[in-house]
């Protein structure tokens, strides 16, 4: 029994451009709202939780209204078509707006224009303001006009610009503020802004849950866990193709804090956009799904009805364990979202660092583990295996709570390192868990529960997360994020089913069919 790896890279192509929508929504959406739009991180949290109350709703029900699906292009397939094309849409429509904002701002949207800071100065010299680290201020104690208006850029010996502490502790609050205020005056932007973004929440909430259920209706369950592993490696390469073009767009740079975002959104949209063509070109579904079925009662992995897509109903135990592996993944979630949807701040405030370059090998390090774990799971079993990936997330996360903006880079970057490989560990297995349980016509809906678990986390950690970081400093991402994830660690050690379940072999015959093919 073997994984057709040809066939899941070709169904991982969904998965590709979801994930390569995601990370550029969420490395770039907060820098939008906070710098441009001048919301507090608390008001940014409740923002990018936005997606997350949408999926609680829209990602269950799209998954069941795709389990009962019949047309002759499968029940998936749909789905991804019409989902894809309008977010990719809505996303460049959205970057005009943003390009609108900006006109709005455009008196003080150079960073180290002194006329620039002189106007930031006289709205909000008397303003009390918060630096990064939680310290407040007030602006005409700190500095004069003058020498606040002389805030710049660095440069060192070689010619390389380096930020002033100065801009990031005391200029760019300033500046949100300011950015804010003008938004207060005229909030119609904002309004067609989110207004634009919910268009694009819900395209992508269409076809979430099918394509991630797709995996599942061609793949027997002894082997769903190595064909996760492949899927969230496709969803990695997406990711990381897109922090490559924020390397190249220079996303991060504090130069560009205030960058239009209509080139980058364009080209994320394109990407978007090839991956459902190659998709389309490479997936037949329907038959994929029939063969499955079909291998699936001959090996014994399940009875034909239940192949064929019947549904089964769940022990107590059995339930009792799909409960706990739910609250495992709302748990790991609320820390891993919380440190996703803030990062590319906190590296630009506290650390000073270049946040593209770091996701990068976080996301390279993932990709290393993906097929390892996958294979370790079919032999220690899938929850020995989550176990093992929570432990090193959660002392990546730890570390990095004692790491500033005077630590090595280097050390920073094997923290991600660490946290990628023990995130990669924990997804490749905990999804098969879940949809282990269910029958063949139910597998969207459990993937259903998959990801209202996870939503129900990621709708309430940017927002918690937001609100502390406002209240105790950018500093307490971190330890937000390592005591949720260890406490998963603990409701995981409840969970009993779920497991990888070995394939039960009906004799040679079974055995010289399998060679045959």
């Amino acid at each position: 029994m073997k994984l057709n790896y040809r066939r899941t890279i070709c169904v991982g192509f969904a998965f590709f451009l979801i994930c390569a929508f995601w990370q550029a929504y969420d490395n770039t959406i907060p820098l939008i709202l906070t710098n441009k739009f001048g919301m507090s991180q608390g008001w940014s949290g409740v923002i990018m939780a936005l997606d997350n109350v949408l999926a609680l709703v829209l990602l269950p029900l799209f998954g069941a209204i795709s389990d009962r699906h019949k047309g002759k292009h499968g029940r998936r397939t749909p789905f991804i078509v019409v989902g894809t094309v309008i977010a990719a849409v809505a996303l460049v429509a959205l970057s005009f707006v943003d390009r609108a904002q900006l006109r709005n701002i455009a008196d003080v949207s150079a960073i180290d224009d002194p006329a620039a800071l002189t106007m930031i100065y006289e709205e909000e010299a008397d303003a009390t303001l918060l630096t990064p680290e939680g310290e407040s201020f007030v602006l005409r104690e700190r500095f004069t006009q003058e020498d606040f208006a002389a805030i710049t850029s660095q440069i060192t010996a070689d010619g390389k610009s380096v930020t002033n502490p100065d801009y990031t502790n005391y200029v760019a609050p300033a500046r949100q503020a300011y950015a804010w205020q003008i938004t207060a005056e005229s909030p119609a932007t904002l309004v067609f802004f989110i207004v634009l973004l919910l268009v694009v929440l819900v395209s992508m909430s269409i076809f979430r849950s099918p394509a991630v259920a797709l995996m599942p209706d061609v793949t027997m369950k002894p082997l769903r866990s190595k064909g996760n592993a492949i899927i969230n490696l496709m969803g990695s390469a997406g990711g990381i193709l897109v922090l490559a073009l924020g390397m190249v767009f220079a996303t991060s740079a504090v130069r560009n804090s205030l960058m239009s975002y209509t080139g980058y959104f364009g080209v994320i949209a394109l990407v978007m956009l090839v991956a459902l063509a190659i998709f389309l070109l490479t997936v037949r579904e329907v038959r994929w799904a029939q063969e499955m079925q079909a291998d699936s009662v001959r090996f014994g992995v399940e009875e034909q009805e239940e192949a064929a897509g019947g549904s089964r109903k769940l022990t107590k135990g059995e339930l009792r364990s799909l409960l706990f592996i739910l609250a495992s993944i709302v748990l790991w979630f609320f820390g891993y979202n919380a440190v996703t949807s803030k990062y590319s701040v906190y590296a630009s405030n506290v650390l000073h660092k270049d946040y593209n370059l770091t996701l990068i090998i976080a996301q390279a390090a993932a990709i290393a583990a993906y097929l390892p774990v996958g294979m370790a799971a079919g032999k220690i079993g899938r929850k020995k295996t989550i176990l093992a990936g929570v432990v090193m997330l959660t002392a990546a996360f730890t570390t990095a709570a004692f790491l500033d903006d005077r630590s090595p880079t280097m050390l920073m970057n094997a923290m991600f390192a660490l946290a990628g490989i023990g995130w990669a560990t924990i997804n490749v297995n905990s999804f098969p868990m879940v949809v282990e349980l269910a029958g063949g016509s139910d597998v969207g809906k459990y993937t259903g529960f998959y990801y209202t678990a996870s939503m129900a986390a990621q709708v309430a950690t940017p927002m918690l997360s937001g609100l502390l970081m406002d209240y105790l400093g950018m500093r307490i991402l971190f330890p937000y994020a390592a005591i949720f994830v260890a406490l998963a660690f603990v409701t995981m050690c409840f969970v009993r089913h779920g497991d990888s379940r070995p394939a039960v072999k009906k004799g040679l015959e079974a055995l010289e069919d399998l060679e045959a093919d």
